[in-house]
């Protein structure tokens, strides 16, 4: 921390990540999963309903899930777990007890490597086990009498949800982000979860603490919710962690409570005194069987695992010669990954820096430009790239107009040598053509004629570069700048 008010502490996080697992169905029952556009209770049954007599039936793809992200997170799975009732009241929940995982989960003791500021450090995994979602509940107020009430979707209830617990390893709000970061990135990576935090796909609670620095003893934890970004996230612990200090400055306590952030006035405010694990009254799903994981199960999930991120950024460097960079971008996803690899299998190895600056560049600029597009949307393909930089490499085009090429491709998925060929944007042969263009260039730009003239170098390029711009790109630029020292001498 590094206000001047609470410098004498230190911070100190654990995150729990409730992440909405990519399955057909729900956890417990056969109804299809629901989007954030459909419409109310629309996605529902007598199971998720709660309905009297109906027997739940565990969706063994949100196991498989499960297993896979406790291998990519480095756990021990376990060779048996259970669910459990975890019993609350609250109305959205419809049974009046949610099935969770207590006491023998899935996944233990893993770990994710996080780096900030250039720095890798270690965050611990507690634990990593499934659960079902609750109801939504929608407040609204009637506005003709203004009282308020609220409605009930169930549509969200017993959707697949997997619950990441990290150890108390996370020191500061950088580092909470760079962790909630990185872990979207393996959920996506191995296609559990769209990890989509504006959707509700992904949900954190940082459990903040704060304690004199060179204590080892925690200090009383709050936990925050209502976070639906990674900025809201940073922005909470940083409030929360001011927030204690002030209160033990103050000579008061801080009392262990959730919180609740509000994202309109950037506070965190009381939600209600936090409840301890003997407050739900767990006990054992009495109509589920405990779970066996047999060895066979867990190494048909590992075989069938993608490289990580992490395997893939080195492996990228050593192998293509990247840089550390150009390796970390291109890994970033792994759509974005694969698109590199097939793009350098069609045109060549000796092209992969050539290809991942395309990548890295005009793609990922005109990717950002637009909203919600991913490298796998986009018209253009593999092979239309490797195209490109083929046509660019042999001097067929040049590197202005290969650029002009490719935002054509992006525009209409056309190929580079249709848009070439149609358009006549091929670099011109003919010295005569480029001669005329450079003659033109001279006769219009007397001021840069004269810098020249008197010795200033830099006026060469501007030229070159009028030559280029009447040539339409197509002139090569060592042809043009031939050229133009040739007219320019001969005219001295």
């Amino acid at each position: 921390m590094t206000t001047a008010t609470t410098t004498q502490y230190e911070t100190v996080i654990g995150i729990e990540v409730h992440a909405q697992l990519l399955t057909r169905s729900k956890m417990f029952c056969g109804c299809t999963m629901p989007t954030l556009q459909s419409p109310p209770n629309t996605h529902v049954d007598p199971v998720c309903l709660g309905m009297p007599g109906v027997l739940p039936v565990m969706n063994s793809r949100a196991v498989d899930l499960t297993i896979m992200t406790g291998l990519a997170l480095n756990c021990t799975i376990a060779s048996e777990a259970k669910f459990d009732r975890k019993n609350y009241h609250y109305p959205d929940l419809m049974k009046g007890y949610q099935i969770s995982e207590y006491d023998l989960p899935i996944c233990v003791n893993g770990w994710l490597e996080i780096e900030v500021d250039g720095d890798t450090k270690r965050v611990g995994i507690t634990r990593v086990h499934l659960e079902e979602d609750t109801a939504r509940l929608q407040h609204q107020t009637d506005p003709v009498t203004g009282e308020h009430f609220s409605l009930v979707d169930v549509n969200r209830a017993g959707v697949p949800l997997m619950e990441i617990v990290s150890e108390p390893d996370i020191r500061s709000a950088e580092e909470a982000r760079a962790y909630l970061q990185k872990l979207r990135q393996v959920l996506r990576y191995i296609g559990a979860s769209e990890a989509n935090m504006e959707a509700g796909q992904m949900r954190c609670e940082p459990n903040v603490s704060i304690r004199p620095e060179g204590v080892s003893e925690f200090g009383q934890k709050v936990e925050l919710k209502n976070i639906n970004s990674f900025k809201h996230a940073y922005d909470a612990i940083h409030f929360e962690e001011k927030r204690q200090a002030e209160v033990l400055n103050s000579g008061g306590r801080v009392v262990q409570e959730t919180r609740g952030w509000r994202e309109d006035t950037n506070q965190a405010v009381p939600q209600r005194t936090k409840e301890f694990a003997e407050d739900y009254r767990y006990f054992p799903e009495p109509d589920l069987p405990p779970l066996a994981i047999s060895e066979e199960w867990v190494q048909r999930i590992r075989e069938s695992m993608p490289e990580l991120p992490d395997a893939k950024r080195h492996r990228f460097e050593s192998s293509y010669g990247l840089s550390d960079y150009d390796a970390r971008v291109l890994a970033e996803s792994r759509a974005r990954g694969d698109f590199f690899e097939e793009t350098v299998a069609i045109a060549g190895p000796e092209r992969a820096k050539t290809i991942a600056n395309w990548i890295n560049g005009d793609f990922a600029r005109l990717l950002n430009a637009t909203a919600g597009a991913d490298i796998g949307d986009s018209r253009v393909t593999a092979a239309a790239l490797a195209e490109l930089v083929a046509l660019q490499g042999s001097g067929a085009i040049s590197g202005k107009t290969a650029k002009d090429v490719f935002e054509q491709m992006f525009t209409t998925g056309s190929s580079p040598k249709s848009i070439v060929e149609q358009q006549g944007l091929g670099q011109i042969e003919s010295t005569d053509e480029v001669s005329s263009a450079a003659a033109a260039v001279i006769a219009t730009n007397e001021k840069a004629v004269q810098d020249y003239r008197s010795g200033k170098e830099e006026a060469i390029k501007f030229l070159v570069g009028q030559v280029m711009k009447e040539t339409r790109g197509r002139a090569r630029p060592d042809v043009a700048e031939k050229m133009l020292r040739e007219k320019l001498t001969d005219g001295a």
